[in-house]
Order: C-alpha cells, then structure tokens, then sequence
C-alpha cells in the first residue's frame, strides 16, 4: 500500500509496483469558489467543485482505494477556516449534496470517500467525486480574499 498527497489544486501522482505490475494514480479537482461573501446576510452559501481520480495500469486488476481531505488551516477537520491575513471565515466541505457528511480522514465523526473498479491493461479509470462546500452565514469578518487549500490523500 501506497499513501500519496498534493495540494487540492495541484496534480496528484503516485507510483506502486506489486510483483512486476505497475499502477499509477493521480488526481487533479476543480476548486469551491464560494463567491461574495456579506457579512450582514445570516443566509448560508452552497457551492461545489470536484476531485477527479485517474488511475492506470499495466495489467489488469483490482484497484481499491480512498480518497481523505485534510483540515487546511485550521488544523481540524470539523471546523475549517479560510484566511486573509489574521481574519478567518468559516466553512466545510461534505461529502454529500445534503452537507450532512464532513469530508475529512475518518477522524472526529468525519467521512471519506472509498471506491474502486476493475483496471484494464494501458486504460485508464476516472472516477469523479463532487466536493460540496457551504459557508454559514452571519460571520462578521474583513472585507478581503479567503483562501485555505486541503491536501487530497490517496491511498491504494
């Protein structure tokens, strides 16, 4: 078993080589962009963007994997944070459009994906997973750019 990790919006790409046969996953996504943000709005704003896993290999066979996110900067998964500067605006990612599901590692109450597919001989597998987002409303920050960045965590 391999562990591998990038940055949300980079390019995931790993390697594991069981008895002569190589495999090769990566993945890529598409950011949650949560827009204008109004710090006098109680309302909660939803928006979704998407991590795509790519796996390959040489011979044919089972491909199992997970797929975690990390906590960013805050640090923990249940209530993660982007910054500008000092200031800190709140928000999570789900697993599910009902946003009932934290996407995190298994940790604290959190979820992760787990998925697989039969891999055929130089053919590569996508798999899409949508990445649901909400900032709750009524926060009382600066105007400014909030940015956090997560860490995508494959494990086959």
């Amino acid at each position: 078993m391999r562990i591998a990790s990038a940055a949300i919006l980079a390019l995931l790409l790993a390697a594991w080589t069981p008895a002569g046969a190589q495999q090769v996953c990566s993945a890529s996504s598409s950011p949650v962009s949560f827009g204008l943000y109004d710090p006098q709005s109680s309302a909660t704003i939803d928006n979704a963007g998407s991590i795509s896993v790519t796996c390959q290999a040489t011979v044919s066979l089972l491909m199992a994997y997970t797929v975690k996110l990390s906590s960013g900067n805050s640090g923990a998964l249940t209530q993660r944070k982007m910054l500008s500067g000092a200031t800190s605006l709140n928000y999570q990612v789900y697993t599910d459009a009902a946003r009932s599901s934290i996407w995190g590692d298994g940790s604290s109450g959190t979820s992760f994906i787990t998925d697989g597919y039969l891999l055929q001989v130089l053919t590569p597998v996508v798999k899409h997973y949508t990445v649901y987002g909400r900032v709750p409303g009524s926060q009382n920050v600066k105007a400014g750019s909030y940015l956090d960045t997560l860490t995508i965590l494959i494990t086959y």
